[in-house]
């Protein structure tokens, strides 16, 4: 079975650039110490130590990685899905359900699209707002890529809280660095 590495992410132009993250890349890559099935076994990711991650399987299977207040979201289908249909199936992801959820978001950028490998890929970047506080904060940003190809449909979804985002360029490398260690096997 053919092995794809979602590092490839971090190069590809529809990925948004975060700063200095490539400065702090190798620092960030290094604490990525722990490595996660999913319940399927059908990906792997890397996290810090200390990381929780639950994962079931089932459709949609769906695997979540917390640690602090940063959130990776992976969820995965089998078969290909239309890619547009499927990423804006992946945006309504939230942290709460949308009677407590801002119906408008501010989009970063949206749906910027490409390839990595085989697969077609999109990517967008957004804030949401909540109507209460989650974990302390009620804006956060959210980063959905959407990937189709391999007789698989699978979101990466990364969440932080908009006012850690904006200040913590650690925090932002080491959500990037995680979201980009995840390989579909």
């Amino acid at each position: 079975m053919k092995v794809l590495a979602i590092g490839a992410l971090a190069a590809l132009t529809l990925a948004a650039a975060s700063g200095d993250a490539g400065e702090r890349k190798g620092f960030v890559q290094d604490r990525l110490v722990a490595e996660h099935k999913n319940a399927d076994g059908t990906l792997t990711l890397q996290t810090p130590e200390g990381w929780v991650v639950e994962s079931r399987g089932g459709q949609p299977e769906v695997t979540e990685a917390r640690g602090g207040s940063l959130v990776v979201r992976i969820v995965r289908r089998e078969g290909e899905l239309g890619l547009d249909g499927w990423h804006v199936q992946c945006m309504l992801e939230r942290l709460a359900g949308p009677m407590v959820t801002h119906p408008q978001v501010d989009y970063e950028y949206d749906f910027r699209q490409g390839w990595i490998g085989e697969r077609q890929a999109m990517d967008s970047a957004f804030v949401v707002h909540y109507d209460e506080e989650i974990e302390g904060h009620k804006d956060w940003r959210q980063r959905n890529v959407t990937i189709v190809g391999g007789g698989e449909s699978v979101c990466l979804i990364g969440m932080a809280p908009r006012r850690v985002w904006k200040k913590s360029k650690e925090d932002r490398a080491l959500l990037e660095a995680v979201m980009t260690s995840i390989r579909l096997d």
